[in-house]
This record gives structure tokens, sequence and C-alpha cells, in this order.
């Protein structure tokens, strides 16, 4: 979540004006958006000369070679250290999911959410969670899924039980305060439990985490 007094700045890509112009004024005060974008081509325009925190990404765009929201992601390969995209679309399809997971979205939520939940998916994948509507997630876990799972076991040893269940709701996209709640602790607790499993797994970040959580089924 953000904390800082500075807005989270976002550049808005979707084909749709109405919509686009719909988003901007549902979004928190919290949030800034410097510039729309229509198409392919446009948007990674946009985004390199803007370098907004966070891209809201439609998945399904005109121009560019066909490729929509993944193609606009691969057009800012070099800004992904510092731009999340966060992908925001009317489709539910697994192919739709994946493939812009795959291409390097940090999340990906329909449009039948309301504007406050919308404002704090922008908000959550500015400070590094992954995101996605719930029923979404099953997908990226299908998807993440083939990897050897010998090792497992293992692994999951070195987590206490507690431990096991902030892994399981972190990687499942749960923000600090929501796994607070779920597990009767608080946010303090629930943070110095996250950093012990990122480094007993030897991860880095919560979007690490979610895909090895995919990887291994354990979501």
């Amino acid at each position: 979540m953000n904390t800082t007094q500075d807005p989270v700045t976002v550049v808005v890509v979707d084909d749709h004006a109405i919509f686009r112009s719909g988003l901007r004024a549902d979004l928190d005060s919290r949030i800034a958006v410097l510039a729309e974008a229509a198409g392919v081509v446009e948007a990674i325009a946009m985004i390199h000369e803007h370098r907004p925190q966070v891209v809201l990404l439609d998945v399904h765009l005109p121009g560019g070679s066909g490729g929509g929201g993944a193609e606009v992601i691969a057009g800012c390969t070099a800004l992904l250290a510092g731009t999340q995209f966060l992908a925001l679309s009317v489709s539910d399809a697994a192919e739709d999911v994946v493939t812009v997971i795959r291409a390097g979205a940090r999340g990906y939520v329909t449009k039948t959410i309301s504007g406050a939940e919308i404002s704090d998916a922008v908000l959550r994948v500015a400070s590094g969670d992954a995101v996605f509507s719930p029923r979404l997630a099953g997908f990226v876990l299908d998807a993440f899924g083939t990897a050897a799972v010998a090792s497992v076991d293992s692994e999951l040893d070195r987590l206490s039980a507690r431990e096991l269940e902030v892994m399981r709701l972190i990687a499942r996209g749960y923000s600090y305060k929501e796994v607070a709640k779920e597990l009767f602790i608080s946010i303090k607790t629930v943070e110095t439990h996250v950093s012990a499993v990122l480094r007993k797994l030897q991860l880095s970040s919560r979007h690490e985490l979610t895909r090895w959580a995919a990887e291994r089924r354990l979501l």
C-alpha cells in the first residue's frame, strides 16, 4: 500500500474512451492518471514517455501486431523494474489471464469490480503485491503448476505452521491487513512472518512468492 504523500502514478490503456473517462473519475485521490492510450503503439509510447508506477492495461487492444496487452508489456520490458502492469478486462478467460501474466503483468482484475476495488488493486500492485480477482487466481495456479514438485516437502519443512498459513494467503493476493484479520494477528506480526517466509524460501518479493506457490500447487 502506498504510504507516502505522493500519489501513485498511472497510465490507463483501454480502447474505449467512455470507460477511460469513467475509470479516471472513479479512481482514489491517492492515484494520479498521467496519460491515457487507446492502442498498442500509442500505449508503448505513452508508458515510455511518462514512466508511471502502474499501467492499467486492457487485454484486447487494437494496433501493433495483434498481441494486445501482452504486446504492450513486451514493448516496455526495459521499464519493468519501475513500472508494474495490472490487467483490467471484461474477459475472464484463462487464456487471456495466463498470456498477460506470462508477459509480466503483476495482476489481473475484471471490469466488474468497483472503482474502490480497482483503486485498492492499483495501490497494492504499486507496493509489490500480486493482485487477482478471486476466481482468476486458479488459472495462474493451473498455468504454473507444471514445475517439478519433488522438493516441495523439504522446502515447506522450513516454515512453521503459522508461516505456512501466512504464505498461502499472501500468495493468493491478500493484503497484510486482510491476512491479519483472517488469522486474528497484528499487521506487524504478518510483516514479520512474511519476511521470514521470503528469507527461508530465498525469494525477494511477494510476486515471486505467488509464482513459487502456484508452481507447487499450494494456493
